[in-house]
């Protein structure tokens, strides 16, 4: 299979479980998933396959959608609520306009610091690995981008509100929970977690492991209807197609030349992007073009 599966990850599975299963299922070994979502959490999971996976760098930085509840009140140490319980207070005269003026003080541009239950290295060793032996090191803050925070619901007799947010890689959801609750003079940590988008994968579209397994048994031909092809990803790119005589040049990555084009969409400027097809319509690289020529950019 080449191409690209919207997996719905299931609370309880690890990233890695879900490649690790896929490669059971697929009888094949080339498979790449494009973001780690935590075990607990669940929703949409892109898993490139095959050729698809010189794009999972790609599809990780691409921004996300997620719908997150969070408990007031309430800190762990691993700012959600698996974890162990570092602190409680009162939440009593918060009200939901204060949540949601808290919230949007969030918007756009902002710092965080990564939670130490996270996969992120210090000097060579995974932050969570040190949590788990009872340290804490110091981290540096980082920039990243919320591009939209609503607050959909509060249950204020439970203490918990439910927000949806889109935001820029790097964006721990939990600590956007921990630190909104700090901003409110009170504490928070995340209930639940649901990625509902990545990039052009949503979550209504995506389907379990369970039902790819049950296609890959019984439907076979079915489940290719699954797979996005790669060229998908990049649809604001224009198309162009090469003579059947440069099809040698193309597959080894060589610069092309305006000639050596058979069909072109639109007049291309230096400095843009096209996806470069064969003679036959199937999709071969990525090239960027330059004053006179094209170089490629990423073969596939």
């Amino acid at each position: 299979m080449d191409g690209i599966i919207n997996i719905y990850k299931e609370p309880g599975f690890t990233s890695h479980d879900v490649v690790a299963k896929l490669r059971g299922i697929l009888h094949q070994k080339k498979i790449g998933h494009t973001g780690t979502l935590d075990p607990g959490a669940s929703g949409v999971l892109p898993v490139c396959c095959g050729k698809a996976t010189k794009v999972c760098g790609l599809l990780t930085d691409k921004d996300k959608s997620y719908h997150a509840i969070c408990q007031l009140g309430i800190e762990t140490d691993t700012q959600d609520m698996s974890g162990s319980v570092i602190r409680q207070c009162s939440r009593t005269g918060i009200t939901e306009q204060d949540i949601i003026k808290c919230a949007r003080q969030f918007k756009g541009r902002i710092m965080q610091v990564p939670p130490m239950y996270s996969a992120l290295k210090v000097n060579g060793k995974k932050l969570y690995e040190l949590a788990r032996e009872g340290k804490v090191v110091d981290r540096k803050p980082r920039e990243v981008t919320i591009n939209s925070l609503e607050v959909t619901d509060t249950d204020l007799s439970h203490g918990r509100f439910s927000m949806d947010v889109t935001c820029s890689k790097g964006t721990y959801i939990r600590t956007l929970c921990h630190d909104i609750g700090i901003k409110l003079g009170n504490a928070a940590a995340m209930e639940k977690l649901v990625r509902t988008r990545v990039s052009v994968f949503k979550i209504e579209d995506a389907i379990t492991l369970g039902e790819v397994q049950m296609m890959a048994e019984n439907q076979p031909e079915k489940l290719k209807d699954y797979f996005m092809p790669v060229d998908m990803l990049f649809s604001g790119y224009k198309k162009a197609w090469i003579k059947p005589a440069f099809e040698k040049s193309l597959a080894n990555g060589n610069k092309l030349y305006s000639n050596m084009f058979d069909k072109m969409e639109e007049d291309v400027k230096p400095g843009e992007n096209i996806l470069v097809y064969n003679g036959n319509g199937i999709f071969k690289a990525i090239y960027k073009k330059e004053e006179r020529e094209y170089k490629v950019n990423k073969m596939f």
